[in-house]
């Protein structure tokens, strides 16, 4: 079973000023998948907070997936992605490539997502929007191919490539 770490980054979510749903959906959506969410926080945008809780899931509670939800855009307070290269040993930036260059054909306002991917150990962390819409289509985008790449980080799987005879 994939275990699930889930973190909103929301100034006003984390105030109480507004209700999460991104943080929900994911979880709503791995469910489907028999994923089991072992924890979820939001959190403000600073970036200390967001590298400790990445840091925390990944190191000690030791998911297997960390999802992000909030502060991929362009405002100031928008620190996700570079909280995420901090803390990441390597990059899987095919998965934040897949997310904009799908969500092109629905927006052009996809462009502006600075949202990264990469590999902390072996947990791998996303950064997904912070609308709950963007959440739902970008998990649609990149989950049929995640849990090959779960498995292959985990040493759970051999050789990819198809052996000939």
């Amino acid at each position: 079973m994939v275990k699930v770490g889930v973190i909103t980054v929301s100034d006003k979510g984390s105030r109480g000023e507004r209700e999460d749903q991104g943080g929900p959906l994911i979880m709503d959506i791995v469910s489907e998948l028999g994923w089991e969410t072992e924890v979820s926080v939001i959190i403000p945008d600073e970036q200390p907070l967001i590298e400790n809780k990445l840091i925390e899931y990944a190191d000690e509670v030791k998911v297997d997936v960390i999802f992000t939800t909030g502060g991929t855009g362009f405002a100031p307070r928008d620190v996700t992605p570079e909280a995420t290269l901090a803390v990441v040993d390597r990059l899987a930036p095919g998965i934040a490539e897949a997310m904009r260059m799908e969500s092109m054909k629905i927006t052009p306002k996809a462009m502006l997502s600075r949202a990264v991917a990469g590999i902390r150990g072996k947990t791998l962390i996303i950064n997904l929007p912070g609308s709950p819409k963007g959440v739902k289509e970008c998990l649609e985008f990149i989950l049929p191919g995640l849990s090959h790449g779960i498995d292959v980080l985990q040493g759970n799987t051999g050789d990819c490539a198809e052996k000939k005879e």
